[in-house]
């Protein structure tokens, strides 16, 4: 039954939606056999950043979906790239990758316009649209079309009247001063939830943060944040493949990879930890090199799951593993600039772990510096026994 479902999915999916000069602009999905290539694609034409930050939006929309399939990839693309301040885009993008993977389906799929943003896509919550919101224009031949007559563009008003007798209009909630539709083709939302009448899915996903040293000699030395969000599977995508169900939008291929097999290496070592969660993976600064985040990724993930005690401060480690199954943690190069780092960042109620093997070769007082900064040491050499 399932196959017969999937094989009648569209092959492509369109939404539309108004920029600020009255252009519409058109997000394309397309679906494909996979094959062994990304999930999403996406591609604007000489604007490589957005397309990037597309793809980001559309897996992180992914995390509250109720079922995952990654039989298929998606290809997304815009027919004109909007502005660098607009972002109502967003909610667009989101709904023409799950209008081609069936997870959203109007009656009209070729009738749907959208405007919305969020900054917790992961959570599925919209921000207050800034749409529709009159904005003077200069009204040109290009752009006559979207203007009034008054000389202002309304947006809101531009989409209704493109809309087909069965379209929909799509909108993140914002002022009860909004016009409606009279034949009720507007539809207000706050979460990603309220497209089929479901609840707010936002309580059941758990999002956990830790930091780890980031070091390369330079003025901008810091502790970086990942971030892991977990939300659990549904019984029917209970056999779905462990490392599918790990987004990292951020990471080119072959770190996000790297990234897979550590966490569901490390949750193989739980003896229960496989087939319970899709996973979002974020980093607060995704360009860096070497391995020495994985223990600090393997430790907020223990957390959002609720295999880890969460520390009245930050969590912050080092650490990496060439056998994250069997729970071991292994010293990673740079010790000495690492612990110089932390020290100075740490503060009241953080928790340090490090390798267990720099335990012998800790500056003298280390772990008394830390204590009077209100911040406690541990060096580990095998996780779940902290």
């Amino acid at each position: 039954m399932s196959s017969m479902i999937h094989s009648a999915l569209p092959a492509t999916a369109l939404c539309r939606t108004v920029l600020a000069d009255g252009r519409v602009l058109t997000v394309a999905a397309s679906r494909r056999a996979r094959a062994n290539r990304a999930d999403v694609k996406c591609s604007v034409a000489a604007a490589p950043a957005l397309a990037q930050h597309m793809q980001q939006v559309v897996r992180m929309a992914r995390l509250t979906e109720p079922a995952l399939d990654t039989r298929d990839q998606v290809v997304l693309s815009m027919d004109i790239a909007p502005g660098a301040l607009e972002r109502d885009w967003e909610l667009a993008a989101v709904l023409a990758d799950r209008m081609v993977r069936g997870v959203y389906q109007p009656t009209n799929p070729a009738g749907v316009f959208a405007f919305g943003a969020s900054d917790v896509w992961q959570l599925g919550r919209l921000r207050l649209a800034e749409l529709p919101q009159p904005a003077p224009v200069q009204c040109s031949s290009t752009a006559a079309a979207g203007a009034g007559a008054s000389g202002t563009n309304d947006r809101y008003a531009t989409a209704l009247a493109q809309l087909p007798d069965d379209g929909v209009l799509v909108y993140s909630e914002a002022a009860a001063t909004l016009p409606r539709a009279p034949d009720g083709r507007s539809f207000a939302i706050s979460h990603l939830g309220a497209l089929h009448g479901h609840a707010d899915q936002a309580d059941c996903v758990a999002s956990v943060r830790s930091w780890f040293p980031l070091y390369s000699g330079g003025l901008h030395d810091s502790l970086a944040w990942v971030e892991v969000s977990v939300y659990p599977l549904d019984a029917a995508d209970a056999g779905a493949n462990e490392e599918d169900s790990i987004a990292a939008p951020q990471l080119e291929p072959a770190r996000l990879l790297a990234l897979r097999q550590t966490l569901a290496a490390a949750r193989h070592f739980d003896g229960h930890g496989l087939g319970r969660w899709r996973t979002l993976v974020r980093f607060g600064q995704p360009e860096f090199q070497g391995a020495s985040y994985e223990l600090a990724l393997v430790m907020a993930d223990r957390m959002a799951r609720g295999r880890e005690f969460l520390p009245r401060g930050r969590l912050i480690a080092s650490g990496q593993s060439s056998a994250w199954h069997a729970g071991l943690v292994e010293a990673v190069e740079g010790q000495q600039a690492k612990l110089e780092l932390i020290i100075r960042q740490a503060g009241a109620g953080d928790r340090v772990l490090l390798p267990a093997d720099w335990a012998a070769t800790l500056p003298a007082g280390y772990q008394a510096q830390l204590r009077q900064r209100g911040a406690s040491l541990a060096c580990i050499g095998r996780i779940g026994m902290i």
